[in-house]
């Protein structure tokens, strides 16, 4: 494993105040690979000439969040109220990026669990993935479900380890449903490097920032410059077999010094030369 070794996506969270075209335009000066689109940054009215840009950037799809992404409601996206409302929504997003959604993970994330009751959220995710599964893969698209931080438990998920992710990616059962990897979310997961390994082909999407203690539900850090010990990590998802797009994924809202209100250039320059050099130590 060298330096560049890898393709090098940035997700469109890092750079949000920016509009969807900047976001491309910008991502295709710095030479960047992926994209990881946003819906909300996209204008029903013109999706399809909004994703023609991006192939036009010389960038490509690496993964999607849908505006409605969780099965049960949660803080960030609490409407609509109901399951089948929502997985309306989710399935309507993939329809809406037609050809386009070919071989693209859709993240999902399981919500808050009604009253604590995570068995409900379980019984629930198995049926309704299944489900999704199959209307994505009819549409070539892939369903990868995040395990979040403990830190948001009951507030945007029921799942925090990636054991119980593979536990019901394996429940689900389809082969085009499996994990997105976000090393902020898990890293201090029990026996992680070995989880990640176990994964195996079932990663679709690793997505990459760096740690300190949240100050807010969006507080994270430019790669190299907090707590992960990236190399093993890396080292691990190799292993696994993953050949896919490494994900900049930085939240910074409601903290001073937000990253978000200066140079984001620099955010995605200075995080990429962070995972350079954790490649090169692994």
């Amino acid at each position: 494993m060298t330096a560049r070794s890898y393709r090098f996506s940035v997700s469109e969270f890092t750079t949000y105040p920016w509009t969807f075209e900047q976001d491309v335009a910008v991502y295709e000066q710095l030479g960047v690979d992926g994209i990881e689109v946003c819906e909300f940054k996209l204008d029903p009215a013109r999706i399809s000439r909004q994703l023609a840009m991006i192939p036009q950037h010389h960038l490509a799809i690496s993964s999607v969040q849908p505006a409605v992404r969780t099965l049960f409601p949660s803080l960030s996206q609490p409407e609509p109220l109901h399951i089948p409302d929502r997985m309306e929504r989710f399935r309507a997003t993939i329809e809406s990026f037609g050809d386009a959604a070919s071989g693209v993970p859709f993240v999902t994330n399981t919500g808050i669990p009604p009253h604590g009751n995570i068995e409900e959220v379980i019984d629930a995710a198995v049926r309704e993935y299944r489900d999704l599964a199959d209307f994505a893969r009819d549409r070539g698209a892939r369903i990868a479900l995040e395990p979040l931080n403990a830190s948001i438990m009951n507030i945007e998920t029921a799942i925090w380890t990636v054991e119980q992710g593979m536990r019901l990616i394996e429940a689900v059962g389809r082969p085009n449903f499996g994990l997105c990897l976000d090393f902020w979310n898990v890293w201090q997961n029990a026996d992680l490097e070995e989880a990640i390994r176990n994964a195996g082909d079932r990663i679709f999407i690793v997505q990459v920032s760096d740690w300190r203690t949240p100050r807010s539900f969006q507080d994270r850090l430019i790669v190299g410059q907090g707590d992960i010990l990236f190399p093993p990590l890396l080292r691990a998802v190799d292993e696994a077999g993953y050949r896919g797009f490494y994900e900049l994924e930085i939240f910074s809202g409601d903290v001073p010094n937000s990253l978000w209100k200066g140079d984001l250039q620099q955010v995605i320059t200075e995080s990429r030369r962070g995972l350079d050099k954790a490649w090169q130590s692994t």
